[in-house]
């Protein structure tokens, strides 16, 4: 029962218009218990200061529950878009695998690794230049004929060098064994799997 000498008690009209809801929504608030309310008459009194706190205070914790359930899909969106990159990597990584397999793509250390094979086996023609021409070119009387035929087995050397080709099978191999991969490469020696 209000007291008569308290005036902050209003009705639900009041309470209505300062919350800015419909007195059918006031009623709905008093059910939820979300505000409290006293009868008098059939007819529901409200302490007006005391139902104010109650309102800001629920809707305070509906815009955090709001905000939570927010964060929550933005953190389950960013998770979504983590595994997302993730196995986009890990299809690229398959990819460059599958290029490195198939021989359309080489990594640098196996460049490096063909790159030194090359330049050994021309340090290894250019070196055997000498003891290939000795006794030819001591036969020769002019240096005409010495530079003559020095030249010929330098373009020959060249010619032999313009055929080096690294070898794929070995290529293939080490590939296989650089991923833990067992050396079964029967299909790529007979040349079954080349491209």
């Amino acid at each position: 029962m209000p007291d008569p000498i308290n005036k902050t008690y209003v009705d639900s009209s009041t309470v209505a218009k300062l919350f800015c809801v419909s007195t059918r929504q006031v009623t709905q608030l008093v059910n939820e218990r979300v505000i409290t309310a006293v009868k008098e008459k059939g007819n529901y009194k409200y302490d007006l200061p005391l139902v104010t706190q109650q309102y800001i205070k629920h809707l305070t914790e509906r815009v955090a529950a709001r905000g939570d359930r927010e964060r929550a899909a933005e953190l389950e969106t960013q998770k979504l878009d983590a595994e997302i990159d993730y196995k986009r990597s890990k299809a690229r990584i398959t990819e460059l695998e599958l290029r490195e397999l198939e021989s359309r793509m080489h990594r640098a250390e196996d460049v490096e690794a063909m790159t030194t094979d090359l330049i050994l086996t021309i340090r290894s023609a250019l070196l055997s230049l000498p003891g290939r021409l000795a006794l030819d070119l001591a036969e020769l009387q002019s240096p005409a004929e010495v530079a003559e035929r020095t030249k010929q087995e330098v373009y020959a050397t060249l010619r032999e060098l313009a055929n080096y080709q690294y070898d794929p099978v070995e290529y293939k191999r080490k590939v296989r064994a650089r991923q833990g991969w067992q050396d079964d490469l029967e299909g790529f020696e007979q040349g079954s799997f080349q491209n």
